[in-house]
């Protein structure tokens, strides 16, 4: 039996000792290895989209991986994709890290400096592991092979450019076509959510930060279930427990949630908190709102730069969106995104908060008409980003379904810390 495996070390001169150590074991067919945890993460991801036998049966995870702390590393691939053995390397052998890591989902633990006999028992190990649970998995339908849903966080340059309307929006707009939805407001002191749909639930994202095993149970009792058919997981009513959401919590409650739905929307508010910066770095798409303003385009840069210190993002892989744009405003999206270094969305939602404002003051914003600018541009940036999907057949006929009317088409972490992670 061939076995493929996939280490992920940051340094170059353990890269090499570890490749050339698996080099030496039986069976083995070492790939190149990864240098971070990103990188790791969007390769499994890669391989799983084309087939579930394309991923490797070994994914061996230095300890001093980055920027993702190795446990929350661990914890991530072990929860996206089952059929991967994850070992991992560490020169702790102590038994608190050991339970720590098994608990995060490891497959076995090998300790440093590397030996021969110790790597090939846990990649043996790791690898039968790895076969018997694909077994499993392709004798059932309903058994994810994939890397779960897709996730978008929408932040915003500053306060009041429009990020809980935008996320609201995009959200709807993917489960009108067909799509399961999850709406997540991870702005923990000052999130809205709740008011912009008229939603009154004594649970929170708050409830879910001490659990270490979010199972799909538990997961169901935080969520409440709109009427449009949306999977809310809203911000807690007392802000101060919005301390209590870390970005350990927060990588476990995205994972959990990225599961069980096809979208997952996040609004992250303005201000950067460990929970939505994990967010921002779990994203499959990070967008950025911002309005053609002096104030808000520098807010934006600042946040943008931000990211890039705490290697939570780099510009290059941030969407911003221009919102309440007009052809007569002086700041146009290419200035945005020269400024930025952040690449502009093709759609730009235009200035009519009249149309917003009633919905909004009735907490009502699912039910903004369908003639609305601001609806249609935002549907269409929904389009442009993907999360629109084609409801499979029949879907009109199961309940729980809601599908495109004709007239709602649209022309959508524990080492990070201040000053560092």
């Amino acid at each position: 039996m061939t076995i493929r495996i996939l280490p992920a070390v940051g340094d170059p001169d353990a890269a090499r000792s570890v490749t050339t150590l698996i080099g030496q074991l039986p069976d083995a067919e070492p790939a190149p290895p990864v240098t971070d945890s990103t990188q790791l993460v969007d390769t499994l991801a890669r391989l799983a989209a084309a087939s579930l036998d394309e991923l490797p049966e070994v994914v061996l995870v230095h300890e001093r991986i980055g920027p993702v702390p190795a446990l929350e590393l661990v914890r991530e691939v072990a929860l996206r994709f089952p059929a991967v053995g994850v070992v991992l390397i560490t020169a702790d052998a102590s038994p608190v890290l050991f339970s720590a890591a098994m608990d995060s989902g490891a497959r076995g633990l090998v300790t440093l400096p590397l030996g021969y006999e110790e790597l090939a028992s846990r990649v043996q190990a790791a690898a039968q592991w790895s076969l018997g649970v694909r077994r499993h998995l392709g004798g059932g339908a309903e058994q994810s092979t994939g890397p779960g849903g897709t996730v978008v966080t929408v932040s915003g340059a500053k306060g009041g450019v429009g990020t809980t309307v935008t996320a609201v929006q995009l959200a709807l707009a993917a489960r009108a076509s067909g799509r399961t939805v999850a709406l997540v407001d991870m702005d923990l002191q000052s999130g809205d959510l709740a008011s912009y749909l008229d939603v009154q639930f004594r649970r929170s994202v708050a409830d879910l930060a001490t659990i270490t095993d979010i199972s799909p149970r538990v997961l169901q009792d935080a969520v409440y279930v709109h009427e449009t058919g949306l999977s809310l997981l809203l911000a807690p009513a007392e802000g101060e427990r919005g301390e209590e959401v870390t970005d350990r919590a927060a990588r476990q409650i995205v994972s959990a949630l990225r599961g069980r739905h096809e979208v997952v929307v996040v609004d992250c508010g303005s201000q950067l908190s460990g929970a939505g910066a994990a967010a921002v770095e779990m994203a499959d798409t990070a967008l950025l709102v911002v309005t053609p303003d002096v104030v808000a385009v520098r807010a934006a840069r600042r946040t943008v730069r931000m990211w890039e210190r705490l290697q939570v993002r780099k510009a290059e892989e941030t969407v911003t969106v221009v919102n309440r744009h007009g052809r007569s405003t002086e700041i146009q999206p290419p200035l945005v995104q020269k400024i930025t270094g952040t690449r502009v969305a093709g759609v730009s939602v235009p200035a009519q908060f009249k149309e917003l404002q009633a919905v909004v003051d009735a907490g009502k914003l699912h039910e903004l008409d369908a003639r609305s600018t601001v609806k249609q541009a935002l549907w269409a940036l929904a389009g442009e980003l993907g999360l629109v999907g084609t409801p499979a057949a029949g879907a009109a006929d199961r309940p729980g379904k809601q599908l495109v009317r004709a007239g709602d088409r649209g022309s959508l972490g524990l080492r990070r810390r201040t000053g560092g992670r």
